[in-house]
């Protein structure tokens, strides 16, 4: 079975940057590749930032953390993957641009080097045959944020050999990760499901029949989910949800999973939700004591925070 000792991420956004921090916590050195530094320094930010709260909660101690922090290397040149066992590709949720990595990454990789996919809607077969090893290829669906949840999705292209998805699925138990195997089916096991609730709760706001404060309340309070589906939406990203619906719309072509109007015009605002400071609620504004759940609605009118009462 491949030996994987070192990591590179490919993507500093919120997953690539969480992915990164996981494996250095889990004793792995890593190396963060993005093609800026802006958003590199906005990641190893977040790292230093994520590390530290760690230790004020008493989950790990200054030593570890700045052990772990040491161990993230970050660059814009691709010769510094050179040489590292692994490749965990998270890039925006585009074939394309992911295409466009693998060509870009080619020429350093070593012979054994794997390499895995973090997409959560595109086929892993089809990707893994824009590289030049499919059978070293797999996908690897952490859900975000990649850091807490403890699940990952394991899916096998085609061309996986058992060696790979073995390696693989020791690795994520390594980062202290349950896994489950799932097809390669658009969406796979998670999303397949998520992405028709979050849908269902963004055609629910638009018909008026309830706001979003109150389908989260719904859903948090009244069927024990930790996170309301609009909630959920802003957190993962507006956009990475259309474009999971649209590829489930296009490849399975059920009305189910036609994207619902309002979510389309969120994503044409550039409203994507936590990233951008606005999605179906308004991130712009101070929310007071972390213990506060709900954040104040983007149509405004509501206060945070779950309160007795009518919602």
């Amino acid at each position: 079975m491949p030996s994987i000792r070192t990591i590179a991420v490919i993507g500093a956004g919120q997953m690539g940057g969480g992915i990164a921090q996981l494996c250095a916590q889990s004793g792995f050195p890593v190396v963060l590749l993005d093609v800026g530094d802006e958003i590199l320094n906005t990641a190893i930010t977040r790292i230093s930032g994520g590390l530290e709260g760690r230790v004020a909660k008493g989950r790990m101690g200054e030593a570890e953390a700045a052990a772990a922090f040491a161990r993230i290397s970050i660059g814009t040149d691709p010769s510094i993957i050179d040489g590292v066992d692994l490749v965990i590709e998270a890039a925006t949720e585009s074939e394309a641009v992911k295409r466009a990595v693998f060509a870009a990454l080619a020429a350093h990789l070593q012979p054994a080097t794997l390499i895995v996919t973090t997409t959560s809607s595109l086929s892993v077969t089809n990707l893994a045959a824009a590289t030049d090893r499919p059978s070293k290829f797999m996908g690897m669906h952490f859900l975000n944020p990649a850091l807490a949840v403890p699940l990952v999705e394991l899916v096998r292209g085609l061309a996986t050999d058992e060696e790979t998805f073995a390696a693989i699925r020791g690795l994520a138990r390594q980062l202290g990760k349950t896994t489950v195997v799932a097809e390669d089916v658009p969406a796979f096991l998670v999303n397949r499901t998520l992405l028709v609730m979050i849908n269902e709760a963004v055609t629910t706001l638009h018909k008026g029949i309830g706001t979003a404060r109150s389908i989260d309340a719904a859903l948090t309070l009244g069927a024990g989910h930790s996170m309301g589906p609009l909630e959920l939406a802003d957190l993962i990203g507006l956009d990475t949800c259309l474009i999971g619906l649209q590829a489930l719309y296009e490849k399975l072509a059920h009305g189910k999973y036609r994207p619902c109007p309002l979510l389309v015009k969120h994503v044409e605002a550039g409203w994507l939700g936590r990233k951008t400071g606005r999605g179906f609620y308004d991130y712009s504004k101070s929310l007071g004591s972390p213990a506060q759940r709900f954040p104040i609605p983007w149509s405004g009118g509501e206060q945070p925070g779950p309160v007795a009462g009518d919602l």
